[in-house]
């Protein structure tokens, strides 16, 4: 068996993207796809994103119910380890 060296496969490598290079061109997206496009997706404007950020009670109690939900997860994925390692163990 013979081993393959590492600059073989270098000059394979460069060798394949220089050929794809030349192969694949990029393909121009018509302008009707892009207004599409925009209209479907709304960037918010900054006062929006500033107004969002003053509702502190909303924002306490969404990172409080994901906080809650990862302890629950964790309980509960302790819970089975250590039962099912017991199990083991007999």
């Amino acid at each position: 068996m013979t081993k393959r060296t590492q600059p073989d496969s270098d000059e394979q490598l460069n060798a394949l993207e220089a050929h794809l290079a030349g192969t694949l061109k990029p393909v121009p997206l018509p302008n009707e796809v892009i207004q599409r496009l925009r209209e479907r997706i709304r960037f918010p404007q900054p006062n929006e994103i500033a107004l969002r950020f003053h509702d502190w009670q909303r924002v306490f109690l969404v990172v409080g119910g994901v906080m809650s939900g990862l302890l629950i997860l964790i309980t509960v994925a302790r819970a089975l380890y250590y039962f099912v390692g017991r199990r083991n163990m007999i």
